[in-house]
């Protein structure tokens, strides 16, 4: 399909993408470079001199190698996998889902713009859905960056490639994605009522930081343990994909549960709210 047939059919979609543009370009280049850097670093370095002669870093590190416990982080799908949960990677998700989530119906609100697009034959449904689309291929874009360039490290890395399967990184990828979705569902349902873009950008933020801190907590004081179920994190363990070599379809169940549910209610809230700035 090509691009005027896309822009035709899909108006919306390829305008939302169309404005944002350089931003999801320098997001998948800095993406790219980034998990290149990984690559480079895990394929150079043994794990355990990154953490010195023992190589058993403290249990609270799980949270930063994506896994639950049954991958270490100083090993090689533990460093792969912290880099599909390093901060860096997680700002990245959070800008293209903060920005398109935005601007799904709050940015319009705030500037007054969607009277306009009401006037025009475009139901309220079309509206979000495709830019609900939007927002799902800008996540699609940036895993894809990610998984792609991690895929050819590890084809590239005799190393990497007898410790990490080829289906283990395209089934990270898939988690990722499902990741994406957990938090772009909650974000539209903020977007479709509120007002203001400040605040949804503010909540897609908030969603991934507590969302971490949530976990981190729970794995590194017993305690807390039972937190971990309310966190994302929990859920998106990369380094447990990379090293089993198949996808936890379990997990995604439920990312992808959370995200479709918030979908739906931002649809229902679109639906029924005021479009009065």
């Amino acid at each position: 399909m090509s691009r005027a047939t896309v822009s035709a059919r899909l108006p919306l979609v390829w305008l939302a993408l169309h404005r944002r543009r350089r931003m999801l370009v320098a997001l998948a280049l800095g993406m790219i470079v980034f998990e290149t850097l990984i690559v480079v670093i895990t394929s150079t370095i043994p794990p355990s001199q990154i953490f010195g002669s023992g190589g058993r870093p403290p249990g609270a590190f799980r949270a930063f190698s994506g896994s639950n416990g049954d991958v270490s982080i100083a090993s090689y799908p533990g460093l792969l996998g912290a880099g599909l949960t390093h901060p860096f990677w997680i700002a990245m998700q959070l800008t293209a889902i903060g920005s398109l989530g935005a601007a799904a119906v709050a940015a319009d609100i705030e500037s007054g713009t969607i009277e306009l697009l009401m006037t025009r034959p475009v139901t309220r449904t079309r509206l979000l859905a495709e830019r609900t689309a939007a927002l799902a291929a800008a996540s699609i874009l940036l895993n894809a960056a990610a998984t792609l360039t991690i895929a050819v490290g590890v084809a590239l890395s005799p190393k990497l490639h007898e410790a990490v399967p080829i289906g283990g990184v395209f089934a990270a990828g898939l988690l990722g994605c499902a990741f994406a979705l957990c938090l772009t569902g909650p974000v539209l349902a903020f977007s479709a009522a509120g007002r203001h873009r400040a605040p949804v950008i503010g909540a897609t933020v908030a969603l991934g930081a507590v969302g971490f801190a949530l976990n981190f907590v729970a794995l590194a004081w017993a305690p807390a343990a039972p937190l971990r179920y309310l966190s994302p994190f929990h859920y998106y363990t990369p380094a447990d994909a990379l090293a089993d070599g198949s996808v936890p379809w379990g997990s995604v169940a439920v990312l992808a549960a959370v995200g479709l549910t918030g979908t739906a209610v931002a649809f229902r809230l679109f639906a029924r709210r005021d479009l009065a700035p």
